[in-house]
């Protein structure tokens, strides 16, 4: 049975720290990641910002990203294909080696957050194992059953259930809403910002689980 687990990384210990210690405001969203035999790591990335130039300057200056190339923009968000390198051993390790999925992943300056899907426990169990031998971090948040996801769980987690819980109670997905974002985040004694990043990884989170259920790649080769 797959095994779903939500974990992070500190940036020092993946891609892309560089760019964020340039630009700590800057959100950074895989869309899509595959791994080549060697360990480098090709991703899709959404990127957030107000100042694309810059953002640029930073990419190419970072020692983790060995190509990149601008593909579309949509609304505020650009999206890029990269080339990753080292430090990506541990997520090339879950992708080449335990023939495991990245459900989704965000970054900021504060780590990276990772949703992976593996196919068992067993290989979950030999994800700790590699991390323990090569000295790095995994910082896990919860771990559980893919059956969970159909029954009433929908891959969400602790903040994110609770942060919608609210945001209904107080109306804020009425017409009109009762609620604005300032003031459900004061409720929740959150920043603006995070309220906001929390929605709507909750929002893609819960459509993902509750609408495309089934096999992930099958769900994106629909689109």
């Amino acid at each position: 049975m797959g095994t779903i687990a939500e974990f992070e990384l500190p940036v020092r210990e993946f891609a892309l720290g560089g760019t964020f210690e340039r630009l700590p405001d800057l959100e950074i969203e895989i869309e899509r990641l595959v791994a080549h035999d060697q360990g480098q790591l090709m991703p899709l990335v959404w990127v957030t910002a107000e100042d694309f130039e810059s953002v640029d300057e930073a990419f190419d200056s970072d020692a983790s990203i060995e190509s990149v190339e601008h593909l579309s923009v949509v609304g505020d968000d650009q999206l890029y294909r990269m080339a990753w390198v080292e430090p990506t051993e541990m997520v090339a390790h879950i992708l080449i080696e335990e023939e495991g999925t990245i459900l989704s992943a965000f970054g900021n300056e504060s780590g990276w957050e990772f949703r992976v899907l593996f196919p068992d426990r067993k290989s979950l169990s030999r994800t700790y194992d590699f991390v323990e031998q090569q000295g790095l971090s995994f910082i896990v948040s919860r771990i559980y059953d893919l059956d969970e996801t159909r029954n009433g769980g929908f891959g969400l987690t602790e903040e994110q259930h609770e942060t919608l819980v609210k945001a209904v109670e107080e109306g804020y997905f009425d017409v009109p809403r009762a609620i604005t974002q300032p003031e459900l985040a004061a409720k929740l004694d959150i920043s603006h910002q995070a309220l906001s990043e929390r929605l709507r990884r909750a929002q893609k989170t819960l459509t993902r689980n509750s609408i495309i259920i089934g096999d992930v790649d099958e769900a994106r080769n629909r689109r």
